[in-house]
């Protein structure tokens, strides 16, 4: 049984990109271990494996890595 619970991020009318935002909720530490992680595959948005690290993410959309999840508000 899985005990996956997406979590809330409130990221502000603005936005954020997906390598601040995996900052930022700590998924790692630096900008080298982004680069690192979004290469492995392991990040997802809305579902779909995502290696961009400055993609631009909005309110709703749902970051999936390695097992865990942060929907934007």
């Amino acid at each position: 049984m899985s005990t996956d619970k997406t979590a809330t991020v409130d990221i502000g009318p603005e936005g954020i990109r997906l390598g601040q935002l995996i900052k930022f909720v700590g998924a790692v530490d630096t900008g080298g271990e982004v680069k690192t992680l979004l290469e492995s595959g392991l990040v997802r948005v809305n579902g779909n494996v995502e290696s961009r690290r400055g993609l631009q993410l909005r309110t709703g959309d749902i970051v999936a890595i390695a097992g865990r999840s942060w929907q934007l508000a």
